[in-house]
């Protein structure tokens, strides 16, 4: 079993950056995918970004892509998202996710893959 908890979130102006970390322990790290979702108010949780075990693939929603980008440091056993040209439409709990049943070189996009959740980060843009 991995515990994950994220770190990070907070409130920022329209067109500012945050960077959310997630901290993994428990199991060994690199054995995971990893990936970050989001759920706003009165929706479901979507897929943000995913990074697969050892960081070669990476992949992204399309409202995130060019803004948004996903890390991994295997050695400190945390994952990132750092967060650029944010938008109101970003505001959203935050939750990192680890995928142990992957091929090492898969960046996993279906939630429903996903293991273990951490408990989330509130990310709030202000217009």
């Amino acid at each position: 079993q991995v515990q994950l908890v994220e770190s990070g979130g907070g409130l920022v102006q329209a067109g500012g950056s945050l960077r959310l970390s997630c901290a993994a322990s428990g199991r060994t790290f690199s054995n995971y995918a990893m990936g970050w979702f989001r759920q706003a108010p009165g929706k479901e949780r979507e897929f943000v970004a995913a990074i697969s075990r050892r960081g070669g693939s990476t992949a992204y929603a399309d409202s995130v892509k060019g803004r948004f980008t996903i890390s991994r440091d295997n050695a400190q056993n945390t994952v990132y998202l750092q967060m650029n040209s944010l938008k109101p439409e970003d505001t959203a709990v935050y939750y990192c996710a680890a995928d142990s049943g992957v091929p090492w070189t898969l960046a996993q996009t279906t939630q429903s893959s996903y293991d273990y959740w951490g408990q989330g980060t509130q990310v709030t843009v202000s217009a």
